[in-house]
């Protein structure tokens, strides 16, 4: 094999499989007896996690995550954990709960403010000490969050999504158990999954693809699809386990190989519309598949990404992309119009997603006509 140099970093530890969830609390406790339990809208569904950790002996404060992280979000929750005196973070839901326990795990101990952190609108900075212990639980298979090294944050005065970005950021221990995603609502398990299949398609075409994140993502692409497909039309045990895997293998292969346009237009998109991060990226997949197919220089793996898709949802290799969008419109995905996002504002998002770090992996340099183009279609 022939390659160019690279690297590669992967979170401290991964667990998968069904009911490996089990081994979360007595391995969360070794790193300390105080801690921030960060999880998602319904605190019922973190009750097994906490009355463990307080058998354990524990002492748990938490926080709770309804909706994408915000600024104000973080603020809040950073000011109460602050003072606490943990000695780690959990994370137990969807990627907004993990990104706000990533978040938390890196500025609880850091001296300086937020803004000092965030990429863009503020100062970029790494951090200036170590995270706290970071675990991360998924009860979605989509963002593979579990296996960033980022934290994405809403800033809704300044209309855009940004990340707090630091390789020690990456979850000391992940634990991929599929059983917590079972039973999944069909719209979020739709979203999340379609977000799942942009994060292995898209690092595959990347301009920064490694052999590395070959090995993970080629594979898994048919298999998500095919994955996503069956859920669509039943629970599926077999099918979570196959999804929670895709979603893992995207976490790891997009924070060492890089997105596309579809990211770097969803991170613009999260910022003015109140949309789910996983139905933007479904609605802008496959016209994405398409542009990129139409103007990359090299197409081979493209071509070979529409193949998997056309075998899977019986088309034609040259109507993949439009296949793969008209099934998502057809399981109940919302275009871009129905998900809030004024197509006034087209050349606006097209422009602002230019600066974004997910552009730049991108098969080709993309202009801001192109990118009109493709919200036009998942509109």
């Amino acid at each position: 094999m022939t390659a160019a140099p690279f690297s590669f970093a992967l979170p401290g530890r991964v667990i998968f499989g069904r009911s490996e969830a089990q081994k979360a609390p007595a391995l969360i406790c070794a790193h300390g007896r105080r801690g921030v339990l960060v999880h998602g809208a319904t605190p019922t569904r973190a009750l097994w996690l906490l009355d463990a950790l307080r058998e354990q002996g524990a002492e748990v404060t938490t926080i709770a995550c309804a909706t994408e992280p915000t600024l104000p979000m973080l603020e809040d929750a950073l000011s109460r954990a602050k003072g606490f005196g943990a000695d780690w973070v959990v994370a137990l839901g969807g990627g907004a709960a993990l990104d706000l326990g990533k978040a938390l795990a890196a500025l609880i101990p850091a001296p300086g403010g937020i803004m000092d952190h965030l990429e863009v609108v503020g100062r970029g900075l790494p951090l200036a000490a170590p995270p706290l212990p970071y675990i991360a639980l998924p009860t979605t298979a989509g963002t593979g969050a579990e296996a960033t090294r980022n934290a994405v944050i809403g800033l809704p005065r300044h209309g855009r999504k940004v990340s707090i970005r630091d390789e020690r950021m990456l979850p000391r221990l992940a634990i991929v158990d599929p059983a917590l995603t079972d039973h999944c609502p069909r719209a979020v398990t739709l979203a999340s999954g379609l977000d799942a299949l942009a994060q292995v398609i898209e690092p595959y075409v990347s301009a920064r693809a490694t052999p590395f994140t070959d090995a993970l993502t080629r594979p898994a692409i048919g298999l998500g699809l095919g994955a996503l497909v069956r859920l669509m039309r039943a629970e599926d045990e077999g099918a979570r386990d196959l999804l929670a895997w895709v979603s893992l293998s995207g976490g790891i292969a997009l924070a060492n190989g890089g997105l596309g346009a579809v990211h770097g237009l969803a991170g613009v998109i999260g910022g003015v519309t109140p949309a789910a991060h996983g139905a933007i990226c479904g609605a802008l997949l496959g016209p994405v598949l398409a542009m990129n197919r139409d103007h990359a220089p090299d197409t081979g793996r493209i071509n070979e990404v529409c193949r998997e898709i056309a075998g899977i949802l019986g088309c034609d290799a040259a109507e993949a992309p439009q296949a793969l969008a008209q099934w998502a419109r057809e399981a109940g995905l919302p275009g871009l119009i129905a998900q809030g996002l004024d197509p006034a504002r087209h050349e606006a998002v097209a422009e602002a997603s230019l600066a974004s770090s997910s552009m730049k992996g991108n098969p080709f340099a993309v202009t801001v006509p192109q990118l009109c183009k493709v919200l036009r279609a998942a509109g």
